[in-house]
């Protein structure tokens, strides 16, 4: 299974500075909660290019959810996070704009997704404010942290880094407790041959044929870059950790081949294998 550990950041929030009234929130499972809110009076009323801005480290089990990117049906994490903002904040949607690191999966779950959204008033404490949010939000989405952040941030292109990982279980017989959060793999594994094919990937390369098609009209480069790929051996589980300074769409799912399918139950196109050495190398993971 894909996971999202983390993402590095290079300019960290300042604290958090500013007046607040009391009010009270009520949430999922019955309770209330008393949320420090600004006052009419006490709200800066600024432009919206002069909003105060927020950072969220979020963490999620994806298994129920259509990835992150909104949409309102199937449920999506973006989608039950701005109704919880909203819910609290009393804004809309657009005044939010909640901004992702990165747009997970279906599936794909994540310990350190960051993003940032924004208000046209700022909270002296944010302790009230992220009880309250968690309240509101499903058992499998929690907001570990939340913090005021510079003008200048923002989740997506502040980044420095992103670690992605997928977790093998490498035996006969799967581990039900481990269904939701590894794949699993009868077929028995080399671990060196992995762990030397996946040194090729390391570097600067043009990762075009590890690449979906792009869903949206942005033209992305397909030069990125890849600070590490780690295998590792954790009993029946196999660890691959992948960090990079960037992805394009589905690349990490594509560097495992066929999403983890062993090479002897798929069928390759032998013209990409010949023009990519890493696609050939990462072929040996599975023999």
């Amino acid at each position: 299974m894909l996971g999202l550990l983390a993402s590095r950041f290079a300019l960290p929030p300042p604290r958090v500075s500013a007046s607040a009234a009391a009010g009270n929130i009520s949430l999922a499972d019955g309770s209330v909660c008393a949320l420090l809110r600004p006052q009419p009076d006490e709200a800066d009323t600024v432009a919206p290019e002069s909003a105060h801005k927020w950072r969220m480290v979020i963490a999620y089990d994806g298994t129920k959810f259509k990835g992150w990117q909104y949409q309102p049906s199937p449920p999506t994490i973006q989608c039950f996070l701005e109704k919880a903002l909203i819910h609290i904040t009393k804004l809309d949607r657009k005044e939010l704009c909640l901004v992702g690191a990165g747009r997970t999966d279906t599936g794909v779950h994540a310990r350190g997704q960051v993003a940032h959204f924004t208000t046209p008033f700022t909270y002296r404490c944010l302790d009230s404010f992220h009880s309250a949010i968690n309240g509101l939000l499903p058992p499998d989405i929690r907001v570990r942290e939340i913090s005021a952040a510079r003008p200048e941030f923002h989740a997506r292109t502040s980044t420095k880094s992103k670690i992605y990982h997928y977790k093998i279980y490498n035996e006969a017989v799967m581990d039900p407790f481990h269904n939701n959060y590894a794949y699993h793999s009868a077929h028995r594994l080399n671990s060196h041959a992995m762990r030397e094919a996946a040194k090729h990937f390391v570097g600067e390369h043009d990762f075009t044929s590890f690449a979906n098609a792009v869903h949206n009209d942005r033209v992305r480069s397909p030069i990125k870059k890849i600070l590490r790929f780690d295998v590792t051996e954790m009993d029946a589980i196999i660890q691959l950790e992948v960090e990079g300074t960037g992805f394009l769409y589905r690349q990490v799912r594509n560097m495992v081949p066929g999403r983890l399918v062993p090479s002897h139950q798929r069928k390759w196109n032998d013209s990409t294998a010949r023009d990519n050495t890493a696609l050939k190398l990462i072929l040996k993971f599975w023999q």
